[in-house]
């Protein structure tokens, strides 16, 4: 791709944009080096690997890069025997060492997520770990490039010792600064010089003490002395703080021959995450835009819907929709000057460029680009002073280059063809190189004030006009691209908005060509047309996106009701079983009323068929069609539908039994263990064959209670295994017999047997409570649990 092209397009400016969003050196290498390609494969093989990096932006947030500073520096100083690195350009190895690592499993996990990566698992592939020399790093430097004392055993054992000196020096020194001695002191303080801990003490106290003079001030008013007394342990720290160099300079060697051997590696990991970084930064660039994927067309076919120029803000821009390369190969866009001409080649030109460098494109959905081989560009004044060339001059200069260099798959962007000198001869010249350029096959857009290469481009297969529109109303430039309608002249048309008299206007009228006095007004019939049009779509689209958004309400609507219809109906079933619950409740109540009012009375006897029947005409209370079926209803209807034989709760009692036969006036004889009792059908209940455990338990009642069993459990003087066994049996016992609570006495003691009662009672799904006795009843000698 020739220089000037991305010059004149302002290339540069969408890579600086892009740096932006780097976080490695050798991100921003890569994006100073980026330029379009013409190669097909690798123009989508960048695409993809940009639309990678929007998914992981949309599903993940972003591939997680650390900021690298750029290594091969140190690598080639690894090729020198014995040339150890810093800690600080190590820290820098350790953070590419972690961030491969790191990227290597960020990627496993998003194996999970629903998205089949197109191109950048290539890349992931491609990095090497190194586990056990990562770790090694880890555990010896630090990010700021410090060796940390887990690097060895040795230089953490010295660190510990010039730590111990160091406070022991403080604690001898600390006794000057607190004692009597401290009016000798300029400040009460402990410094350091020439690495060694010294006093500041008035000069004309300096035959006081005793020791090292080391410095002094500006002033020469303060000395900084070391007392006598510490400058063995200063002497014992230095020799320490010199071990420590020499170990620390041993680990850094170590480190530094432990990668060694692997630098191709660690250049091909810096390499790999560098383009990791280069997708991220593509993929942020594109979501902060607003940028789309591109299709690729392999005939060169451009098809950009509602294109914006990159560079303008979004607010500002207006979008076009611009098409060349199927129908038509050659766009002829006239019109005059300040129409925004310029800014549309210009977009096409900068969005295929960066479509090919695998940017997205700042472009609605379904946008096509081609693959060109080079793109040609003739924008703006290039005035040459130095090579003493005229505006015109240099434009041929430029547009010949062009000629000599262009082949069928090239992309050519002219802007005010031959513009700069005669208009009769530049409007000629202008038309033969159209012509020349077109019979090439290339794609061609190009600009001109001209009126008469609308009749060329008219006339010409292969050969489209456009323009851009101007609001005759407002004065002012729309910026709308109208493709096949050549642009007209607005002269006489503003003159008269303006306020020039209509017979100035007239006159210039009769002076214009009768010809293009006829094309005028054909173009401002066609514009107005095409503006109706436009305005007719413009209207459509918004109505088009109201009805959308109230069919996704409707929608939204019909699925949410769909989803919420089967738990209505529940609700609804829901709420006729509470209804004919309560109905029931109050036919029950009804009749103990009766039997309250014949026991108050006893005037007139109430029979008891006479209460059975009130009860069974309650009970067929019908409280809406709907509930004829309700299970509520049915179910209850069961438990009072007896059969001799079947297996009953008699209410009273709480007891189970089994029915044997029927009396008169709904009275039963029921079978209760030994015993044999006649049961009003009132204060029975028919067990269901999901009770089994209930009926077993209730069973037992009648026969344990009268076992005479203590509520009481005594474990004191049982060692732990035995009470344990004998509080697992009591309380089995204790729920058998129907005892609502029951007393454990443990006593105190040591606490174990206590703390083992109450472990067993919190694991015990049967116990409700449990807590220590009252203090008048044992205290934390006892406790008491409650059943269920």
């Amino acid at each position: 791709m020739n220089e000037k092209v991305l010059e004149t397009l302002e290339y540069d400016k969408i890579k600086q944009q892009l740096a932006a969003y780097l976080t490695t050196d050798r991100g921003h290498e890569i994006v100073n080096q980026l330029q379009p390609s013409s190669e097909f494969d690798q123009v989508k093989d960048r695409l993809d690997q940009t639309a990678d990096g929007a998914d992981i932006i949309r599903l993940k947030g972003e591939i997680p890069i650390p900021k690298l500073i750029e290594i091969a520096p140190y690598m080639k100083r690894l090729r020198i025997e014995n040339a150890a690195l810093s800690g600080t350009e190590l820290s820098h190895i350790t953070k590419l060492l972690r961030a491969g690592q790191v990227v290597h499993q960020f990627f496993e996990d998003f194996k999970a997520e629903a998205v089949d990566l197109r191109s950048i698992p290539k890349i992931v592939d491609q990095l090497t770990l190194m586990p056990e020399i990562t770790q090694q790093m880890i555990s010896s430097i630090d990010d700021d490039g410090r060796i940390l004392d887990t690097a060895s055993s040795q230089l953490s054992s010295i660190r510990k010792t010039i730590v111990r000196t160091q406070n022991d020096i403080r604690a001898k020194m600390g006794k000057f600064i607190k004692g009597s001695e401290a009016k000798y002191l300029s400040e009460p303080i402990i410094t350091v010089r020439d690495e060694r801990f010294v006093l500041p003490i008035r000069a004309d106290y300096k035959q006081h003490f005793g020791g090292i003079i080391h410095d002094q001030s500006a002033s020469g008013q303060t000395l900084y002395v070391e007392p006598s007394n510490v400058v063995e342990m200063n002497n014992q720290l230095r020799r320490d703080q010199l071990a420590q160099r020499a170990e620390e300079r041993r680990i850094l060697a170590e480190l530094t021959n432990l990668i060694r051997p692997y630098r191709s590696e660690l250049l091909e990991n810096m390499n790999l995450i560098g383009q990791l970084d280069f997708v991220n930064a593509k993929a942020k660039y594109a979501h902060q835009t607003r940028s789309v994927l591109p299709n690729i067309s392999d005939r060169n076919v451009i098809k950009l819907r509602q294109a914006r120029h990159p560079l303008i803000p979004r607010e500002k821009v207006v979008a076009n929709d611009i098409e060349i390369g199927d129908q038509y190969h050659t766009i002829i866009v006239t019109g005059p000057n300040t129409g925004g001409k310029t800014i549309t080649i210009k977009t096409v030109g900068l969005l295929q460029l960066m479509g090919q460098s695998g940017l997205f494109i700042t472009a609605n959905e379904d946008s096509q680009i081609g693959v060109f081989d080079d793109v040609f560009a003739d924008i703006g004044d290039d005035q040459s002073i130095e090579a003493n060339l005229s505006t015109f001059s240099s434009h041929m200069d430029n547009i010949i280059s062009i000629l000599g260099r262009l082949s069928h798959n090239s992309l050519v962007l002219l802007d005010e063809l031959g513009a700069g000198t005669d208009p009769k001869e530049g409007a000629a010249l202008a038309m033969a190189i159209i012509d020349a350029i077109h019979k090439t096959g290339c794609e061609l857009i190009a600009t001109t004030h001209y009126p008469e290469l609308k009749a060329f481009a008219y006339d010409r297969p292969g050969i489209i006009n456009a323009s851009m529109e101007f609001d005759v109303d407002t004065l002012r430039p729309t910026y709308r691209f109208l493709l096949g309608i050549p642009g007209q002249s607005n002269a006489l048309n503003i003159a008269h908005k303006l306020g020039l008299s209509q017979a100035i206007i007239e006159q210039a009228r009769a002076f214009t060509d009768t010809k293009n006095q006829d094309i005028n007004n054909m173009i401002e019939e066609l514009t107005a047309q095409t503006k109706r049009a436009h305005d007719e779509a413009d209207e459509l689209k918004v109505q088009l996106e109201a009805s959308t958004k109230l069919q996704r309400e409707l929608t939204d609507k019909f699925n949410k009701y769909q989803s919420q219809k089967e738990r209505l109906v529940e609700q609804a079933k829901e709420q006729a079983n509470q209804v004919v619950e309560e109905a029931k409740k109050k036919a029950d109540q009804i009749i103990d009323d009766l039997h309250k009012k014949q026991a108050e009375i006893g005037k007139v006897a109430v029979k008891e068929n006479e209460l059975i029947d009130a009860k069974g005409a309650l009970n067929k209370l019908e409280v809406a069609p709907s509930l004829k079926r309700n299970k509520v209803l049915r179910k209850e209807k069961a438990k009072h539908n007896f059969h001799a034989g079947d297996d009953v709760l008699v209410k009273s009692y709480g007891q189970q039994g089994t029915l044997l036969r029927q009396e008169k006036n709904g009275v039963w004889d029921v079978q209760l263990g030994i015993l044999k009792m006649q049961i009003n059908e009132s204060d029975l209940e028919k067990s269901g064959s999901d009770k089994p455990e209930k009926s077993r338990y209730q069973t037992q009642v009648s026969r344990t209670r009268s076992t005479g069993m203590s509520p009481t459990l005594d474990l004191r003087g049982h060692r732990y295994e035995e009470a344990m066994y004998e509080l697992d049996r009591y309380i089995d016992s204790a729920l058998l017999a129907g005892y609502p609570s029951v007393t454990i006495i443990h006593g105190k003691g040591t606490g174990a047997l206590r703390k083992g009662v109450n472990e067993y009672l919190k694991r015990n799904s049967r116990v409700k409570s449990f807590g220590y006795s009252a203090p008048n009843a044992g205290g934390d000698g006892s406790t008491v649990a409650k059943f269920k």
